[in-house]
């Protein structure tokens, strides 16, 4: 069957997911087990503090992480889930296609942009 993809279909929606840089980022960073947001800047480096709160929103409401609060201490860990945890492979398997192809991706680029 031929899969098209539409504005509403789920292949867009998962496409949506990952489009945005972060996303991606904090799943991964997520991988080994819950961090505090502290630990994931410190893990992930070039975020800000907002970016970050976003992001984790962002995966929260998709269902791709859990955010657990303790009242005594106030302190606040987030967690894959089992559906975000069902990305890492893909993940995975995106950042190797990047590693082998990537210097390829960027000569092109080059090419392009000094013909133009």
């Amino acid at each position: 069957m031929e899969h098209e993809f539409l504005a509403d279909c789920r292949t867009r929606l998962a496409f949506d997911l990952m489009a945005n840089t972060w996303n991606p980022v904090v799943l991964w960073a997520l991988r080994k087990g819950p961090q505090r947001p502290s630990q994931l800047r410190r893990r992930i480096g070039g975020i800000s503090t907002k970016v970050l709160t976003e992001a984790l929103r962002r995966l929260e409401y998709s269902g791709l992480i859990d955010r657990r609060a303790e009242d005594v201490p106030s302190r606040v860990e987030y967690a894959l889930t089992e559906l975000g945890a069902s990305l890492l492979g893909p993940i995975e398997a995106f950042g190797r296609w990047a590693h082998e192809n990537g210097d390829e991706v960027m000569a092109a680029q080059e090419r392009h942009d000094a013909s133009a």
